[in-house]
């Protein structure tokens, strides 16, 4: 039988939530469960070193796939000195592990782009977004050059791009939209705000396109899980449970015996719900 991915959504430090959905899948899958994270693992929930080192050992054993989000590269900007501390950072544990020096390289070498087929439809797994105009071939080349220059040899590389300018310097613009991008503009802007005053959500935009290939992501808590053709966005806020809304964390299921997994109406989605309130704060915190 083949490999089935279960493709995740923003878990931020939720270690619980996440064996529990684990459990839940392995008891219906068995082996042939394969987990593809749609990334920020951490900051925001309670256990991100814990979870940091079950997802670390997953991909090293080639049981897993992962995708940066925002919360890691967040992570790696204060590891190096250059991202002071907010008050609803959580991801302290790791700052202060003993391990760091290797998390920073570990974490800087991760792809912020996976790639498949599924059926008859190749796909992309980001966190946030994609660029509405691009193909999959050109999101990949583009995608590279960042990875690249992110997972450099030397660290210095790695620093000079988290420390550039998005208006100056292409790379740190593509990282910032493929991590935290939700609405798109005129003059191809772009912004991580919920859309408003002449912007539209970025898949809306992309769906207009008319791409032959899929996108699945996270980072929209606010949105929810969102099932639309080519589309599935899964970040159903585990970690934000307590404002005003259930927190969930949710695995998509693609059924690999039809032409095209994306199809609607879907509803092979398997969720696990908060186990407590974790931040009873304002929604609008992204």
């Amino acid at each position: 039988m083949a490999v089935q991915p279960a493709f995740i959504g923003d878990v931020q430090g939720c270690a619980d939530e996440f064996e529990d959905l684990l459990a839940r899948l392995r008891q219906e899958l068995g082996a042939d469960l394969e987990p593809w994270l749609a990334g920020d693992l951490v900051n925001r929930g309670p256990a991100n070193l814990r979870l940091l080192e079950r997802v670390h050992d997953l991909v090293e054993a080639g049981r897993a796939r992962y995708v940066l989000g925002n919360h890691e590269i967040a992570l790696l900007e204060s590891a190096l000195g250059r991202r002071p501390l907010r008050v609803t950072d959580s991801f302290g544990d790791v700052l202060g592990s003993s391990d760091l020096s290797y998390w920073v390289e570990w974490l800087r070498r991760r792809p912020l782009l996976e790639t498949g087929q599924l059926g008859r439809r190749r796909f992309a797994l980001v966190h946030a977004a994609v660029h509405p105009e691009w193909d999959l071939d050109t999101l990949l080349k583009r995608v590279r050059r960042v990875e690249e220059r992110l997972g450099a040899p030397e660290l210095e590389t790695a620093v000079e791009l988290l420390c550039a300018e998005r208006s100056r310097d292409r790379d740190r613009d593509l990282l910032d939209r493929l991590t935290c991008c939700r609405s798109v503009g005129p003059r191809d802007g772009w912004s991580k705000d919920e859309p408003g005053g002449g912007s539209e959500p970025w898949h809306q935009a992309w769906s207009t396109r008319g791409h032959e290939y899929g996108v699945v992501y996270g980072h929209w808590a606010m949105q929810g899980l969102h099932v639309a053709p080519g589309l599935r966005g899964l970040d159903t806020g585990c970690v934000h449970h307590g404002r005003g809304r259930d927190g969930l964390l949710t695995a998509w299921l693609p059924d690999l015996r039809t032409p095209d997994p994306f199809a609607v109406p879907d509803h092979r989605f398997r969720q696990v719900p908060a186990r407590r309130v974790y931040r009873p704060v304002d929604a609008a915190e992204g």
